[in-house]
């Protein structure tokens, strides 16, 4: 079983996941607009100014995976496809020693909110908890040696 998170956005998936693919040196497999998806007679017409969101996105790094989307513009609702800020969740990540986890965590708090700065802790040489400019949850920790 694998865990994968998948993050959400609200206009800006795009430019995250290019952030997120050269900070965490990951490739993207798969990235698609809500444009390029095929018309549906079931659903309404998407959009034009959804059409350049994207629908889905993939980054592989390593072995782990990180996905997200963006919403539909106007949508009511997280569950019609509307967008809602991250609550309840930091998406954790595990770094191998604190000069890792300063340049993660420090790439991650430009322009975002620090809710606690990255400093050693009594479990680990470094631990930080930060939300990003595009209004995702982290927390930067070093695997204890």
């Amino acid at each position: 079983m694998q865990f994968t998170p998948y993050l959400h956005f609200d206009g800006n998936c795009r430019e995250a996941f290019a952030f997120y693919k050269d900070l965490f040196k990951g490739t993207v497999v798969h990235q698609s607009s809500f444009g390029e998806m095929p018309p549906d007679p079931q659903n309404p017409p998407i959009p034009p100014e959804a059409k350049d969101r994207l629908m889905h996105v993939h980054l592989q790094v390593g072995a782990q995976a990180l996905m997200g989307s963006d919403a539909m513009p106007g949508a009511s609702d997280a569950c019609a496809g509307g967008y809602a800020r991250p609550q309840g969740l930091w998406v954790s990540i595990q770094v191998a020693d604190a000069v890792e986890g300063r340049r993660v965590f420090d790439a991650l708090a430009q322009d975002g909110q620090v809710t606690m700065p990255f400093d050693k802790t009594f479990w680990s040489a470094g631990f930080g908890m930060v939300t990003d400019r595009f209004g995702t949850p982290w927390m930067v920790n070093v695997n204890a040696t």
